[in-house]
């Protein structure tokens, strides 16, 4: 029940990422080494559907710039779905990071993050943690990673990372965004309930 719980809250939160996410700006746009992201805006692992660069960036206050999105390419965006598919309806984790790096955009936040997740549910902790970070660091406002890697932190007993995560979280897109509340009830639980995310 719990396990099903949660897995309908991350549904959720995908879903109402997917109308409202941001066009994500490749690594290589920013030099190469990282740091193609939002810069202040907060992301989503989903791929978007329609175009939405205005709705979030009236979310933020600002305007952001046009910049193409890598999911305007027809082959990533085929191949980002499919690896999407692949963890969340499926449950095949090793598969989909071997899709996922066919892409050619590790460093690209929405990518680095479901690897960090696929290795994550494959109880790979170590290299989840290299690859939040890394996407992490090609966007330091990808609020669903803080969202993931927080998630991280609790199953490793971190509670005070995983605070200093949700922390992040309120301060990207307040205490109303469903990474917020979804980081803020497994903090809720009590240390070694248990729970699967």
């Amino acid at each position: 029940m719990i396990n099903s719980g949660f897995r309908f809250v991350a549904r959720a939160m995908f879903l109402t990422a997917l109308i409202s996410a941001p066009a994500v700006v490749p690594a290589l746009a920013a030099g190469g080494g990282g740091g193609g992201g939002g810069g202040g805006d907060y992301t989503s692992t989903a791929p978007p559907q329609t175009d939405t660069k205005a709705s979030h960036a009236a979310h933020k206050g600002k305007k952001k710039p046009d910049k193409q999105s890598l999911f305007d390419d027809p082959t990533f965006a085929k191949g980002y779905r499919e690896a999407y598919a692949t963890i969340y309806d499926r449950n095949e984790y090793a598969a989909a990071i071997e899709q996922l790096h066919a892409l050619g955009h590790d460093d690209q936040p929405n990518v680095a993050n479901l690897i960090g997740y696929s290795y994550r549910k494959l109880g790979d902790y170590k290299l989840s943690q290299v690859w939040y970070e890394r996407a992490l660091k090609a966007d330091p406002n990808f609020v669903l990673t803080w969202n993931y890697y927080g998630l991280w932190q609790i199953e490793q007993g971190n509670r005070d990372q995983a605070q200093y995560h949700l922390s992040r979280i309120a301060a990207i897109c307040g205490t109303d965004c469903p990474e917020y509340r979804s980081l803020a009830a497994a903090l809720e639980k009590p240390p070694g309930a248990g729970l699967v995310y």
